[in-house]
């Protein structure tokens, strides 16, 4: 195995819970690194040739690259195993069927290293992370870290519309989900292999969300998770469908929050099996938020995210025959009439007379989100002469995003109040 300490004697690995240090074991990698591919023929070679060199210069500790090709059409597999018959601990793994979640959970499921690891082919994150990406697993101190391109410290070089829906995304995860991390989509992490045998089997999605997924359950389930700044340049030859994409992982995170919300997730057990509860808030708590606010944020966090699939659907089918404003304020007074609806009886819990009162104010507060999206969509057009629909639909996500904050602050505290949910009883 490549290692720059072969010669050093090393103690067996132990497996212990999370908080405790990995010693290693010269008999298996501490490393396994997975490189997920689909149709990468012209960029998995000097890709691999690279990340190779650079573990073998530069960390300390024996590794593994485990290259997993999800049903590609082209010689990307046959690429793969001759770079693993020409370079020392290089695996293939074929998987029949695409989704980089799919590859991820198999791999990790299977690895025999303490510490499991993932990186994009192209190599967008810069390799000098991985140093202290894995440290803290290593060391017991963290049980998951993550590359961050928002982070302090961070450099990333990319255009504007992937900036954009990258912070919208990350922001939609903060409102819908109470999620703390701030990145949650870099194609850079690390996961105990200890923590990850209790996080995979809860994790459902096998395409580009199992990333949040994971996360998610990760930090309910009190997993400490490390975020290392990283320089990252944006590949311009991605071939991502950003729209279908975003679509998939707004619909992830219904599923998500609907399994929070009715508790189908063992999380208070995967804290316990983890040695997480000691000095900890429940599974689920956010800090400096009541208790009772909880429930309402996941909630409205569904209803929200169903709502915005909604507009975004009635905007796109209206926006060729009616002009983006028009197509956006139907498409916002439609879905918040059935906003206001939902959220007065499922997340505040309020039932009775009152409909037509509600609904009033619910426009009121519609007036400051049509302010907002309409604004942003007029800033857009006068900064971009002929914008594409994937960049209007993310700067309406965003628009939305902040007209949703203050949306629940309004049902809140002048709408829904506890006066009102005590007129219901």
């Amino acid at each position: 195995m490549t290692t720059a300490t072969d010669s050093e004697p090393t103690e067996p690995v132990v497996m212990t819970s999370p908080g405790r240090a990995v010693v290693l074991d010269p008999t298996r990698p501490v490393l396994d690194v997975v490189v997920p591919i689909h149709n990468e023929d012209a960029d998995l070679a000097p890709c691999v040739r690279r990340l190779h060199a650079y573990l073998g210069e530069q960390l300390p500790y024996t590794f593994r690259i485990t290259i997993a090709d999800n049903a590609s059409t082209d010689d990307t597999l046959r690429i793969a195993h001759d770079l693993a018959a020409e370079l020392p601990d290089v695996t293939v793994v074929h998987l029949p069927a695409k989704g980089r979640g799919r590859a991820l959970a198999q791999v990790w499921s299977t690895s025999d290293a303490p510490v499991l690891a993932y990186m994009d082919v192209d190599l967008s994150t810069d390799l000098a992370a991985f140093a202290p990406l894995v440290a803290p697993l290593l060391s017991g101190h963290s049980d998951i870290a993550i590359g961050s391109r928002l982070a302090r410290g961070s450099r990333v070089v990319r255009g504007p519309r992937r900036e954009l829906i990258s912070r919208g995304y990350n922001l939609l995860l903060r409102g819908t989900l109470a999620a703390h991390f701030s990145d949650a989509q870099c194609g850079f992490k690390a996961i105990r292999a200890d923590v990850a045998k209790l996080l995979l089997p809860l994790v459902e999605d096998t395409g580009w969300f199992f990333d949040t997924e994971l996360l998610v359950l990760a930090e309910r389930s009190g997993m400490r998770i490390h975020e290392v700044p990283v320089d990252w340049v944006d590949d311009p030859d991605s071939r991502v469908d950003i729209v279908a994409t975003a679509l998939a992982d707004v619909r992830g995170i219904a599923r998500v929050g609907r399994a929070l919300a009715t508790g189908r997730l063992p999380l208070a057990q995967i804290r316990a099996e983890a040695g997480r509860r000691r000095g900890l808030a429940p599974a689920g708590a956010v800090p400096g938020v009541p208790a009772g606010m909880i429930g309402q944020l996941v909630r409205f966090g569904v209803v929200g995210v169903a709502s915005t699939l909604a507009y975004l659907a009635l905007f796109v089918l209206l926006r060729d025959h009616t002009g983006a404003q028009f197509a956006n304020l139907v498409a916002l007074l439609l879905t918040a009439i059935a906003n206001t609806a939902a959220n007065r009886r499922l997340t505040f819990g309020v039932s009775g007379s009152g409909h037509a009162r509600d609904q009033a104010q619910g426009l009121a507060v519609l007036g400051l989100g049509l302010a907002l999206t309409s604004g942003s969509l007029a800033t857009l057009h006068a900064l971009v002469p002929a914008p594409d629909r994937g960049l209007e639909v993310a700067v309406l996500v965003t628009a939305n995003l902040m007209a949703t904050v203050l949306r629940f602050v309004a049902m809140r505290v002048w709408m829904f109040g506890p006066r009102r949910s005590e007129e219901s009883t």
